[in-house]
């Protein structure tokens, strides 16, 4: 009865009343629904389904990745993380804002986890995301061999709600590459966040870059508006590494 009803929504994009509708008649003849909460039933369907598709079609162009949740994160491991700074920052206010955040710490104590949560979390709530490393963006913003191909490739970068720029500071980079990231961080400047996560302090940052001329400016415009997250403790991938092999011994 109702699949002419149902081709007729699928004719009009409304994919998930189309695939509902026997359901939906079913329950308002039995609930005894007015036109009124028919009417609203259905737009309720179409909102809930539009924002899941737009969240997957967002996380996908955001590259993020699997990862873990901040639920599974040792609070207890850290020797120091001020985590009152990691929840607020959660809330995305910074978002708001247009602030930056660095989280400060040595390799596998869980900064990159923190920026993936951060991401999913602005991917959640409708914003659009770009997760890359910072070799990854620098060996794609470098590749562009025309002016006008590396203008599109920086307003691409430029124009998300948050990007996320993982692991700064493993790899140093020439003058040209130096130059390219601070083009990027000045056309996000006091507009759009950014999240970076790094190994190095910011007396550092000049080993990353050597002989930058705009290295200095480039701190300068990321601390600027900024929350840095400093995390000292031991490697969590160690420790774990470490408990795999006692729980073999002891298996064996």
């Amino acid at each position: 009865m109702t699949a002419p009803l149902s081709q007729s929504l699928a004719s009009l994009g409304l994919r998930r009343s189309s695939a509902d509708i026997d359901d939906l008649v079913a329950r308002a003849t039995k609930e005894r629904w007015s036109p009124t909460q028919v009417v609203e039933n259905l737009i309720m369907l179409e909102t809930d389904d539009r924002s899941q598709r737009s969240l997957e079609r967002r996380t996908a162009r955001s590259r993020l990745g699997r990862f873990k949740t901040l639920a599974d994160f040792d609070w207890a491991w850290p020797k120091h993380i001020d985590r009152p700074l990691v929840e607020r920052l959660m809330t995305l206010e910074f978002l708001q804002a247009s602030r930056n955040v660095v989280l400060l710490a040595p390799q596998g104590v869980g900064k990159t986890m923190i920026a993936k949560n951060l991401a999913h979390e602005a991917l959640r709530t409708g914003h659009t995301v770009i997760f890359t490393t910072a070799s990854q963006l620098l060996l794609d913003l470098g590749s562009r061999d025309t002016s006008r191909a590396l203008d599109l490739r920086l307003r691409h970068y430029a124009r998300v709600s948050l990007l996320v720029i993982d692991e700064l500071g493993y790899l140093s980079y020439d003058q040209h590459s130096a130059d390219l990231l601070f083009q990027l961080v000045n056309r996000r400047y006091e507009k759009r966040s950014i999240v970076i996560t790094t190994n190095l302090a910011f007396s550092q940052w000049g080993t990353v870059f050597p002989n930058a001329a705009c290295a200095t400016a480039l701190i300068d415009r990321v601390v600027h508006h900024c929350d840095i997250v400093s995390i000292e403790a031991d490697s969590y991938r160690r420790r774990e590494a470490a408990a795999a092999v006692t729980k073999r011994k002891n298996d064996g």
